[in-house]
């Protein structure tokens, strides 16, 4: 991979690849309020299976995916990843015609499935794929496509199945008759059925390209790493900045999560009406893209991808606070602001742990891929905590996100040298 012309084509396939993450996984935040209000869930507990199951197939399906691309290399890999998305998305056709909770929950279990493959394959490869020091730069680069479909879906998916939501969900309360209330429920159900079709397709095509695509493979069992740091190792556990990565990965998802997914459930709790949460997810993908920007400008020629995610700490943490500290539409625009400190810990992290693994960079791609079930538990934690009284919903959002922004504070400043014998330079 010296040819820096194939450099940029690969760079481009896996930024078409980091689109798809993006307008897949963003859509957790409409679909929250919608299947709370056409399943008629009691609580933002049980809606919150929704990132539940998704993220937590990137848990069960991290180690499979890294033995599954030994075998396919990661070019089938990803249309095999791709594939799966799809037939998750085609699950909620029948899911949408029964609203069954369930069958929802499946889809998108078997769409988590899919993307697990496709990060384990695709993060290491963007940062292999150049020089680690710029590492973070690129992913930054793959951040801005996901961010940018990140913004897009909830907008695109808001519009199409939460029209006039308010009004809706005042009549379905109104609703005296049974058969007229689940008339319509069935009805707004409906209207998901059309978008998922159609994301099920361009899945489908999109595996079909990559597959006849010229995307060449890498080779990481004979990585230049591997004569260096990982030569005496034994297993991928041996390597503790790798270990500390992954609780400072599953940690992130978790805020990055609650920042994105969890703004309309908190502003639902303040008083605000569907009409306007169900764009708040927008608003946090926007201060990420913001992030993503200021990266690609900065990172390395500024400041290190270590230095970065650092700072990046440090903001989120004052903006948790901030958040804890005021009310209303303010509240709102600080859980908003978390984005633009949530944009760099994935670019940082993901190339600070996976330095210096050489064999064992896909097993060790496949543990941080499984941090991402960060993304499943936080925001259930911060749900429990508030629907059963435990605390307060603004209470129950801090102990949720500043722990954790201390805990990737303390990686960026020690945790990423644990066990290293020596650093690379710029990392």
């Amino acid at each position: 991979m010296t040819n820096k012309s194939s450099n940029r084509y690969a760079i481009v396939i896996i930024g078409i690849l980091f689109f798809v993450f993006g307008f897949v996984t963003w859509l957790n935040g409409t679909l929250i309020p919608f299947l709370k209000l056409s399943c008629q869930l009691t609580s933002d507990t049980q809606a919150f299976f929704v990132t539940f199951a998704f993220y937590m197939a990137y848990f069960f399906l991290a180690i499979p995916s890294s033995y599954i691309l030994k075998k396919t290399g990661f070019k089938n890999g990803m249309a095999l990843g791709l594939l799966v998305m799809a037939v998750g998305s085609l699950v909620f056709v029948p899911a949408a015609n029964t609203r069954n909770f369930g069958l929802f929950l499946t889809g998108l279990f078997i769409q988590g499935m899919g993307l697990a493959l496709l990060q384990t394959a695709s993060n290491p490869y963007i940062s292999i794929i150049g020089p680690i020091e710029s590492a973070a730069k690129r992913i930054s680069i793959m951040g801005i496509c996901n961010k940018v479909a990140g913004m897009l879906s909830p907008v695109i998916l808001g519009a199409l199945v939460l029209k006039n939501a308010t009004k809706i969900e005042e009549q379905i309360k109104t609703a005296t008759d049974e058969a007229a209330k689940t008339a319509l429920l069935n009805e707004l159900a409906s209207r998901v059925i059309t978008p998922y079709i159609i994301i099920a397709v361009v899945l489908f095509l999109l595996a079909f390209m990559i597959k006849k695509s010229s995307l060449p493979e890498i080779n990481l069992d004979h990585d230049e790493a591997s004569a260096n740091e990982s030569h005496h190792k034994t297993n991928v556990f041996q390597f503790r900045h790798l270990v500390l990565g992954v609780l400072c990965l599953f940690l992130y998802v978790g805020v990055e999560v609650m920042a994105g997914d969890a703004i309309g459930a908190y502003g639902r709790q303040l008083g605000m009406p569907l009409d306007e949460t169900k764009y708040f997810t927008t608003f946090t993908l926007f201060s990420m893209l913001a992030g993503y920007i200021a990266g690609i400008i900065a990172i390395p020629k500024y400041i290190s991808q270590q230095r970065a995610l650092a700072v990046s700490a440090v903001i989120g943490v004052i903006f948790s606070l901030a958040v804890f500290f005021s009310k209303g539409y303010l509240a709102i625009t600080f859980i908003a602001l978390l984005g633009l400190s949530n944009a760099l810990m994935w670019p940082a992290i993901f190339p600070l742990a996976i330095n210096g693994l050489g064999k064992f960079t896909k097993i060790g791609s496949a543990l941080l891929v499984m941090g991402i079930a960060g993304g499943a538990i936080l925001p259930l934690a911060y749900t429990t905590l508030r629907d059963r009284g435990i605390t307060s919903n603004h209470v129950a959002f801090l102990i949720c996100m500043l722990p954790s922004y201390i805990y990737i504070l303390y990686y960026a400043l020690k945790g990423y040298t644990a066990g290293k014998v020596r650093t690379s330079p710029g990392v």
